[in-house]
């Protein structure tokens, strides 16, 4: 059972300040946004309301990795027990594409309910939508623009003619975000010359091409990959990816889960084993869809308009899901932002600050790394006179095997919520910690 910062205990700091009364508006109803709002509901004298610009709820892509540290934050979120479809992905492999040679092996622990799963993303949104409250989620409501209405809030202009005011825009709108588009327009989102098709088919198939699809594992050439993983329910996923120049060629924002024809996604997996060309002509008709890869430079806040705009999730750090955690991250982010707002009773001035101090070191260490491995690469690949196509596969998975990736895999973000209440001084028995028990319910922050 966890044992959590109560409103009783941090009550005590605000000297008798009750929470004053806002009006939160979150855009964006994917896995971070409805965490948010889930989070923020527990929040007192705060009203949400969740601006999905579909008419019903969905989710596009295929599968979703679910970590040790997206099962910390949906056990906090009181979600974690209602998630209970998915495929352990305890074997992780990269191979090579055209020759079939295992490049790494990573072996990881069945930890039990906190096992790192693969799941299709449709199950997670189902999770996460039963603790949302009924009438928190408006939907048709695609958002245009944002207007600075300095003490008065932030105006939402949406493309159906409707407009609503707020005192607090979330932006959880990925990373193509309008609302960070509005709030920082010069940031320069660029296309990164990766596409990505997704699909999925029934597992059986998959490992009768090949039993080693039915690991989770990258199968690699030079400049393109194609991942095969269980997730579940019968059914496992195909990503496959290809990298070309972005100067020659160039995406729209709008391509994103849109369908594309079998013989188009062919064309590009050529030259790989025979075994993964008949998987990727196996999909059916209609069933692939085409992602653009689009990233951006680091931000030094993640808030803005004088504390009345906060990014969450990929719209803070383009990063083109670089991680393969991206929900994970979103969903942190939303239960972080909620016990700021709870600690500072409403005060937009305080609380922000705390998110950005608590959330920006973490995201900067994830630039940091991506760096680091990109030098790696390249000082690996210039040792070496004339590449062949194998050295330049073994280039591309360098930094797999051995490098300590703990601090994101297993983050418990209610140690990190209790570390940020330390260097603040306030005291609160027993921090939040991130042990479930056995029903994975758990004692509600507020």
């Amino acid at each position: 059972m966890y044992s959590t910062v109560l409103i009783r205990d941090i009550m005590t700091i605000r000297n008798h300040n009750p929470a004053r009364p806002i009006k939160v508006a979150i855009i964006g109803g994917g896995p971070g946004g409805l965490a948010t709002a889930i989070a923020l509901d527990k929040v007192p004298n705060l009203e949400v309301v969740l601006y999905e610009k579909s008419a019903v709820l969905r989710e596009v892509g295929a599968g979703i990795s679910i970590g040790q540290n997206t099962w910390n934050v949906l056990g906090l979120l009181g979600v974690a027990g209602s998630l209970t479809s998915g495929h352990p992905t305890l074997t992780v492999l990269n191979l090579n594409g055209r020759t079939g040679e295992e490049l790494t092996r990573a072996e990881r622990q069945d930890k039990g309910r906190h096992t790192s799963i693969r799941t299709e993303r449709t199950h997670l949104q189902a999770a996460l939508l039963k603790h949302v409250k009924p009438g928190v989620i408006r939907y048709g409501k695609k958002l245009e623009r944002i207007e600075d209405l300095n003490g008065a809030g932030v105006r939402m202009y949406f493309v159906d003619g409707s407009s609503d005011i707020a005192d607090l825009v979330v932006g959880a709108d990925g990373i193509c975000s309008v609302v960070r588009d509005s709030a920082w327009p010069k940031y320069p989102l660029k296309f990164t010359g990766t596409t990505i098709w997704r699909a999925l088919l029934p597992r059986s198939e998959l490992k009768a091409l090949d039993p080693r699809f039915d690991v989770t594992g990258w199968w690699h050439l030079p400049t393109s990959h194609v991942w095969f993983s269980p997730v579940g329910a019968g059914l496992s996923e195909i990503a496959a990816r290809e990298y070309q120049d972005p100067e020659i060629h160039s995406a729209s924002k709008s391509t994103w889960g849109v369908p594309v024809t079998n013989e188009y996604v062919e064309s590009h997996f050529t030259e790989y084993l025979p075994q993964i060309q008949a998987a990727i002509k196996a999909i059916p008709t209609g069933a692939w869809r085409e992602f653009a890869a689009f990233a951006g430079p680091e931000l030094s806040q993640l808030t803005a308009w004088n504390n009345k705009i906060v990014l969450v999730g990929d719209a803070s750090h383009a990063l083109s899901g670089a991680f393969g955690s991206g929900a994970g991250f979103a969903m942190e982010d939303g239960w972080i932002l909620a016990q700021s707002l709870a600690l500072f009773g409403n005060d937009l001035s305080k609380a922000l600050p705390l998110f950005d101090e608590i959330r920006l070191p973490y995201y900067a260490r994830m630039y940091a790394y991506l760096e680091e491995q990109r030098l790696k690469r390249a000082e690996s690949l210039g040792k070496i006179e004339t590449p062949t196509e194998e050295d330049r596969v073994r280039s591309k998975v360098i930094g797999t095997g051995g490098k300590d990736m703990r601090w994101i895999y297993e983050n418990d973000i209610g140690k990190a919520w209790g570390n940020a209440l330390g260097r603040l001084g306030v005291e609160s028995p027993g921090h939040v910690s991130s042990r479930l028990d056995d029903s994975h319910e758990v004692i509600s922050a507020f």
